[in-house]
């Protein structure tokens, strides 16, 4: 045990693991290379998603139920997922490291108990439900997040651009 602490005071002493703060210009650049994403953003880009899986469902099969349960599954994802990012941005949850800990997952256990019931409630919700297509729409909706944070970047550059 006493080797494992005086190595870790060694390499400490060698400068290796030194901490140094950034400077003011260090900081501003390293916050322009990697921008922080609206919760907004990643929200709008799954209902955009939910809604193309929902019209290429209801244009593949022709009925138009089936297009509804592949936009009710996208909508079990981004309806408690703006109540999550709405809950995460209040004043509240950001007076503290405390109270953004207890916000987090406060919200975060909203969110997943709204999920189930408007699955519970997707039968008696959307007349003749397609469970697999809804859980198609649902999937695919929960899964383009890292597409929408992928394509984030280059979008800004673009809009800058023109």
């Amino acid at each position: 045990m006493a080797d494992r602490w005086s190595a870790g005071a060694d390499a400490a002493d060698s400068g290796e693991a030194a901490f140094r703060p950034l400077t003011r210009d260090e900081a501003q650049r390293l916050r322009l290379s990697s921008p922080s994403i609206s919760p907004w953003v990643v929200l709008a880009g799954q209902l955009a998603t939910g809604v193309i899986v929902a019209l290429v469902a209801w244009g593949l099969t022709g009925r138009q139920s089936t297009g509804w349960s592949a936009l009710y599954g996208a909508l079990a994802v981004v309806i408690p997922g703006a109540l999550f990012a709405r809950g995460l941005m209040s004043k509240v949850a950001s007076m503290n490291a405390g109270a953004a800990v207890a916000g987090f997952f406060l919200w975060e256990m909203v969110k997943i108990g709204m999920v189930i019931a408007m699955l519970f409630a997707a039968p008696r919700l959307v007349s003749d439900l397609s469970w697999p297509v809804m859980l198609v729409g649902l999937v695919v909706t929960m899964k383009v997040v890292w597409l929408v944070l992928l394509l984030q970047p280059r979008l800004k550059k673009l809009s800058v651009i023109n």
